[in-house]
């Protein structure tokens, strides 16, 4: 069974604390946009889909805030809020555009609570629809007997649903592939080894743990013949912006002769941006470096750069698989197409 990683109640949102995991599972009421934010930004809550519809219900409680006091013309103040939990995931944008064109278009309707609860829980349910898609599309390209490397997570933890690059997995295995997955640690806030791993434990599929440098060498000694990962944002030409160390596994799987897919919701695709050059990269607290669980691992006075994304150019990529289908290159000129499907 998939993992919530958020539940609506109606009156708050329940967020699942994926910073416990994988040893506590424990769920937080998020009673105000505010405390939906700081879900985000605190990672509590993490991947593009799922913040994105995190971002639906913190917009709605932020409405209901301000229609209490009369004063709706301020929901940009809501908006921004949230956006900038977290600058790199396109989902986040995307969903609080959607929200804002619903609250705009019935701004003077009695009902318009209710309507913007409405969009949110549809926003959730479409979601989900799409990452059943994209797992059912990107399992056709997954033969029997196939090892496939993946990084960070891209689950039910990160989506809504089965997961995006997880989620093609899941559905290879569930579908008898008999397959098997390396999966990174993904340093510094070990995504892969506590959420990935936790995800392919509970579905009993064949995996390993690697850490992120031993994934050139896993590659060199042909141990895995794909590579799946997901994306936080995507350009108008294919390059893709996904978690830290994504770059690096495009370079080595192009030098291996590794094909290399990214796995993402069309909602993920930003049409604003050219190319890689403009994405916005979050940078995080050193301490998510200098520390494990609490446990300082470096010398004090240690400086430390710390990106929580990269991008990968498109020429690296071998396909984008979508819930419209796969898009090849070239990127541009195909994602402009399966867009308007």
């Amino acid at each position: 069974m998939d993992i919530e990683p958020l539940i609506w109640e109606k009156d708050f949102l329940k967020v699942l604390d994926q910073r416990l995991l994988p040893f506590e599972i424990k769920y937080e009421n998020c009673s105000t946009y505010i405390d939906v934010a700081n879900s985000i930004k605190d990672m509590k809550l993490r991947g593009a889909p799922v913040i994105g519809v995190a971002a639906g219900y913190g917009f709605y409680l932020g409405i209901k805030e301000l229609f209490k006091k009369n004063q709706i013309d301020n929901y940009k103040l809501v908006s921004n809020y949230l956006i900038n939990a977290r600058p790199t995931a396109v989902n986040l944008m995307w969903a609080i555009k959607k929200m804002e064109n619903v609250l705009l278009e019935n701004y003077s309707d009695e009902n318009l609570l209710r309507i913007l609860e409405d969009s949110a829980i549809n926003l959730e349910k479409e979601e989900e629809e799409k990452c059943i898609k994209i797992s059912e599309n990107g399992e056709r390209l997954i033969e029997k007997f196939d090892s496939i490397l993946t990084h960070c997570n891209t689950g039910s933890l990160a989506t809504l649903g089965p997961g995006t690059a997880l989620g093609i997995i899941k559905y290879a295995f569930r579908n008898d592939k008999k397959i098997k997955v390396y999966y990174t640690e993904t340093r510094p806030y070990l995504q892969g080894a506590r959420l990935t791993g936790y995800e392919l434990i509970n579905e009993n599929i064949d995996s390993t743990l690697i850490t992120d440098s031993m994934a050139g060498y896993v590659m060199k000694l042909h141990l895995v013949n794909k590579v799946i990962v997901g994306a936080d944002r995507i350009a108008k030409n294919g390059d893709t912006a996904n978690k830290i160390g994504t770059y690096s596994l495009s370079v080595l799987a192009k030098e291996n002769k590794i094909p290399f897919y990214i796995a993402a919701p069309t909602s993920s695709i930003d049409f604003n941006i050219e190319n890689g050059d403009k994405i916005i990269i979050e940078e995080r607290s050193a301490d998510e470096v200098l520390y494990i669980k609490n446990i300082r691992i470096a010398v004090e006075g240690t400086k430390v750069y710390n990106p929580s994304f990269d991008v990968t150019p498109n020429i690296y990529i071998n396909g984008i698989i979508t819930e419209k289908g796969v898009i090849y290159p070239p990127f541009e000129e195909n994602i402009l197409k399966i867009s308007n499907l």
